[in-house]
């Protein structure tokens, strides 16, 4: 039988998504003042001559690059539309909400029932939870989904 042993990480592959992502690396590491202009490019031309993930690995092994991906401005600003989208599905939800609960009523109005308006209490809970959900994102536009939660 023919040896088919796995390889181990230092001798996987490099493919085109780890090079990017190493790429990515060291160009937030230039912007934000870890690297040199000479030094970036040379590790950025071994980066897509890289054949192994190890030889990638040893390319980044001496930066912060937890701390270069939790800064990277793409980063927050994909945060900031997945916190304005989610606003705009919770206030869309209430809105739904609010029509449906005054169709109920108007049905029960005309179908003889009282017309005491009752959806106010559920409206305004559900919109208070709307407002406290929605002010944070819309007053500060830089925070985080995961600050505000």
């Amino acid at each position: 039988m023919a040896d088919t042993a796995l390889p181990t990480v230092e001798t996987a592959r490099a493919g085109d998504r780890e090079r990017e992502r190493t790429a990515n690396d060291l160009g937030q590491a230039l912007t934000q003042g870890y690297l040199g202009m000479p030094e970036y490019e040379d590790r950025l031309r071994s980066a897509f001559r890289a054949q192994t993930t190890d030889e990638l690995h040893r390319l980044v092994a001496d930066l912060p690059v937890n701390r270069l991906r939790r800064n990277d401005p793409r980063r927050h600003a994909a945060q900031q539309r997945a916190a304005r989208l989610s606003v705009k599905i919770h206030l869309a939800a209430y809105v739904a909400g609010c029509l449906l609960m005054l169709g109920i009523w108007l049905a029960f109005g005309f179908g003889g029932g009282g017309w005491y308006f009752w959806p106010v209490w559920p409206i305004m809970g559900w919109g208070i939870g709307v407002a406290s959900h929605a002010i944070p994102i819309w007053a500060h536009g830089s925070m985080s989904p995961a600050r505000i939660a």
